[in-house]
């Protein structure tokens, strides 16, 4: 799988050097254009299972930004707000995933979105402590990590 997502690189940059411009833009819109020839060619080249996974990861890169601006929303209205009513807290969510590369995806995934951030992970990788700038329901947190980012992360790299 990591060889085909190399493969798609390369089609990328070689599609810049072909138009001669390394621009961001030009070399994204080459791995597009990759992704589309791997479709296209998905039978003889087995990039079946790439090509889904390409969707599971943007469907996650699209979670992650809905949650970033959803969070980001609600922490300038509890900074904006003349009196602060919070519930700080740490809680330990227990963790369905166990790879390591998928732990360190959750847990920065966790810290990027405004208002959280990942602690600690135990030492047996099972729990994962979270610090919330205000968390009146620690179950209601730890569904919507379990049914959002963490079964997204299952679903794009499993």
């Amino acid at each position: 799988m990591i060889a085909l997502y190399l493969i798609n690189i390369l089609l990328a940059i070689m599609w810049a050097a072909v138009g001669g411009s390394f621009t961001l833009v030009n070399i994204l819109f080459g791995f597009a254009l990759g992704s589309l020839a791997l479709l296209i060619i998905r039978e003889q080249a087995g990039t079946v299972a790439y090509v889904k996974r390409s969707y599971k990861v943007v469907a996650l890169a699209l979670l992650f930004l809905y949650e970033l601006v959803l969070s980001a929303l609600k922490v300038a209205r509890v900074v904006l707000s003349p009196k602060m009513r919070l519930s700080p807290g740490i809680f330990a969510y227990p963790l369905t995933i166990d790879r390591d590369f998928e732990i360190t995806l959750l847990a920065n995934l966790i810290t990027l979105t405004p208002g959280t951030l990942s602690v600690d992970v135990s030492d047996d990788r099972k729990v994962l402590y979270v610090h919330a700038l205000d968390i009146p329901d620690v179950d209601a947190a730890i569904a919507d990590i379990r049914n959002g980012f963490e079964r997204k992360i299952m679903e794009a790299f499993r």
